[in-house]
């Protein structure tokens, strides 16, 4: 049987290699810097514009830089010597952040377009941006049946406002630095990412950890109801931390997919409604349900068509909904708790 080519097995890359990740003090950054350590890597540079102690993971042995990567200069401090560079820094949060905080999510744009010049003028060898779901066009997104999207539907091109039209442009900013600079570019576009060690309060959480933390604060106040955003039939994909963080690096290092968006995300399709039933079910409890109507809820319907990512890698995202959210569930009750007897816990600023 061939074995997938990832970091730990490519050839031209080396375990003191330097590796670069943004948006390191976050979820989904942070928990690629502790997949890359645990894999052998001993060459690490981790930076985020959080102060080092509101990171939510901060690894021994690792280098760990406190930089705004919107200035130019920092984005050029921030590649020096590197080899492969993850591009994870953004400003973003879940529909509640997103919808409310377009200007912010736009901005981002600048993190990229120093970044990848900045890649390119230090000789970086690989390069991988972060994009979203949200890239895709809306129109095809109104109803919670929605077919499953595939990566051509992100054209023509009608794009979540703010969020969503900074990852388009700025996968094409990856595109066209390989079509004309030969810089070797790598894009996933990410469904929905959760999982322990991520936001589980502060209004940047996303729907699983936030129905978590409901259910589990119903519990322990003894007021048995829950307020869920929209009508509850709004449906989403939820791709697990340990699919992710994998998937990042089978993308990465595939000849197949230079320059080449593809979807990241599980093709299960779970609605609110239901994440609140299973939610419920790990905490053993029965909720009222309240549901507030005029809060941001996005789109209708969203799933990931993983035909390409099966085509291509022969892999996709694997972990059961339900098994993902009892991890996640406990690792926030233990939060929870923490927080409670205060103690100083992820999502903390």
């Amino acid at each position: 049987m061939i074995q997938p080519t990832i970091a730990a097995t490519c050839p031209d890359l080396k375990k003191d290699d330097l590796i670069v990740i943004t948006g390191a003090g976050g979820f989904i950054g942070g928990s690629l810097t502790r997949y890359f350590k645990d894999n052998g890597f001993t060459r690490i540079r981790a930076i985020d514009k959080k102060p080092l102690p509101n990171w939510y993971q901060r690894l021994p042995d690792v280098e760990s830089l406190h930089l705004d990567l919107s200035e130019k200069e920092n984005a050029t401090r921030a590649v020096e010597g590197a080899v492969e560079v993850y591009n994870l820094a953004a400003d973003m949060g879940g529909m509640g952040f997103i919808e409310l905080n377009r200007v912010a999510c736009l901005r981002s744009i600048l993190i990229n377009t120093h970044l990848i010049e900045a890649s390119y003028q230090a000789g970086v060898r690989r390069y991988f941006f972060s994009s979203s779901a949200c890239a895709y066009n809306t129109d095809l997104q109104k109803t919670p049946d929605a077919l499953a999207l595939k990566e051509s539907d992100a054209y023509p091109a009608m794009a979540e406002r703010g969020y969503g039209w900074e990852k388009l442009i700025s996968e094409m900013f990856c595109q066209e630095y390989w079509a004309e600079r030969g810089l070797e570019t790598h894009i996933a576009r990410f469904h929905n990412v959760y999982g322990p060690n991520g936001t589980w309060f502060g209004g940047r959480e996303k729907a699983p950890a936030a129905i978590c933390r409901k259910v589990i604060e119903a519990k322990d106040s003894g007021k048995m109801e829950i307020e869920i955003w929209g009508d509850g039939h709004q449906t989403r994909s939820f791709m697990f931390i340990e699919d992710c963080v994998y998937g990042i690096d089978r993308i990465m290092h595939s000849d197949a997919l230079i320059a080449t968006p593809i979807n990241l995300g599980s093709n299960e399709l779970i609605s609110i409604n239901n994440l609140v039933t299973i939610a419920e079910e790990i905490g053993n409890v029965k909720l009222t349900r309240h549901y507030k109507l005029d809060a941001p809820k996005g789109v209708g319907g969203r799933n990931s068509d993983n035909t390409f990512i099966q085509n291509v890698l022969n892999w996709q995202p694997s972990t059961s909904f339900r098994r993902g959210l009892e991890t996640t569930y406990v690792w926030i009750e233990q939060q929870f708790q923490a927080r409670k007897a205060g103690n100083r816990v992820v999502s903390d600023d």
